[in-house]
């Protein structure tokens, strides 16, 4: 069963709207997390839409051009690193796919969320691990997230230059962590991440 049949067989199910949930910037050590929801449709089926880490940064873009254009509905969640460092970054990266179903226009039958639940939506939820490589819906959320977190990332290298954000995105490689080391974190750096407070970082 390929991604797009394990959708259309759970609105067979009777789910005929689908909201497929995931996540960007969970893992770095600056920026925000953002969260995606997104509703395909029945018989929307976007050539190679798969996970977004195994899709080269050209073609992803345009899959998100063609996801936007093309869904049903698209629900956005942004949490920044002040809120990450308050909350923790599990709870911050719930409170942002909460936010991205709240903001859709329509009300789903079924979630699937990519290896987590939300028990703050009283909606049917599927949490599969891997679930952008099981489900369509899923993958073109990882996609949404993926871009809107890049285009965010790239802003944000125009305030603070000196990390070389629109290259790493606040992922931590190893010249980001070069970086950290020489200018100490800035404001958009996660303080609550060991890795961005140690005065001893590795390379």
């Amino acid at each position: 069963m390929d991604i797009f049949d394990h959708d259309e067989f759970l609105r067979k199910k009777g789910f005929p709207i689908i909201a497929g949930i995931d996540e960007a910037g969970r893992g770095t050590l600056a920026g925000p997390v953002v969260a995606a929801a997104v509703v395909l449709g029945e018989g929307n089926r976007i050539e190679r839409i798969r996970d977004s880490k195994k899709i080269p940064e050209k073609e992803r873009t345009y899959l998100f051009n063609i996801i936007q254009h093309t869904s049903i509905d698209i629900g956005i969640g942004i949490v920044g690193p002040e809120e990450i460092d308050r909350l923790n970054i599990l709870r911050a990266t719930k409170l942002a796919m909460h936010q991205a179903v709240e903001s859709l226009s329509v009300t789903p039958d079924l979630l699937i969320i990519d290896a987590l639940s939300l028990a703050s939506i009283p909606i049917k939820q599927l949490s599969p691990t891997k679930g952008e490589d099981k489900s369509a819906s899923v993958a073109a959320a990882s996609i949404v997230a993926k871009c809107v977190r890049d285009n965010i990332m790239l802003d944000l290298h125009l305030q603070y230059p000196d990390y070389n954000f629109k290259r790493h995105k606040g992922y931590s490689t190893k010249e980001h962590l070069e970086r950290l080391k020489i200018h100490g974190p800035c404001a958009i750096h996660r303080k609550s991440f060991q890795r961005v407070m140690s005065l001893e970082l590795p390379f």
